[in-house]
């Protein structure tokens, strides 16, 4: 049975407090922070079906507003106030569920905001490992690897999640960055998938099977994290 609740934390001083959902399950053996993408917030679809399925393997989930999302703004917030939501976050978490070990990261902008906060002074404290749904390499059309710059100095392992027909991410460019970085990354490819990780109707797979699967990975990647940290 998965448990739900409600908190607050403090964003920032300048932004005050942002909501989060913690959802824990009976079996939980970590607990992941996760960001929201840029345009959609903690409650979106993709937000909550994506920790329903990480409880089904145990990863119990603290999801949370960026304040901008908070305040019903369609413009994200500087890149300071970002990195303290991590921040923040990433304490609410170890606050609120002291005995569990803690990953962190997000959707898309969540999780670029998630490893720049990891390559930055004083970074992010207790987190063991990086997991990225869909990281946003460069905009659409405007391929590049300059978001990348900062993932050197991220001291985390990371788990990459990745579509083939992601538009932020072209794969060519990523594969490097991943060489790059080393045995610290992992890359998980998903044939078929977009930015939102939904497939063509002809594959058959709808969201709650791509889901399982990059649930069942992350899980599986857990595993070797716990062997080697």
């Amino acid at each position: 049975m998965d448990t739900t609740t409600e908190l607050r934390f403090l964003a920032s001083q300048s932004a005050g407090e942002v909501s989060a959902l913690l959802v824990r399950p009976d079996d939980a053996r970590w607990l992941y922070v996760f960001g929201h993408g840029a345009g959609a917030g903690m409650r979106h679809r993709f937000m909550g079906a994506a920790a329903d399925a990480l409880a089904a393997h145990g990863i119990a989930t603290l999801r949370y507003q960026f304040p901008y999302m908070e305040q019903r703004s369609r413009r994200p917030d500087p890149l300071p106030i970002l990195l303290a939501t991590v921040r923040g976050a990433v304490a609410a978490a170890r606050q609120a569920a002291p005995d569990l070990p803690l990953l962190a990261g997000g959707k898309s902008m969540g999780g670029r905001m998630t490893s720049q906060a990891a390559a930055a002074d004083p970074g992010l404290e207790g987190v063991r490992g990086l997991v990225f749904f869909g990281f946003p390499l460069h905009p659409p059309g405007a391929p590049g690897t300059s978001r990348a710059d900062h993932l050197d100095q991220a001291p985390q392992p990371m788990l990459f999640l990745q579509g083939t027909r992601d538009k932020l991410a072209d794969l060519d460019l990523l594969r490097p960055v991943i060489d790059r970085i080393g045995a610290r990354a992992t890359l998980y490819i998903v044939d078929g998938a977009d930015h939102s990780f939904a497939l063509p109707k002809r594959t058959g797979k709808g969201e709650v099977d791509v889901l399982e699967e990059l649930a069942r990975t992350t899980s599986e990647w857990t595993q070797k994290l716990k062997a080697t940290v």
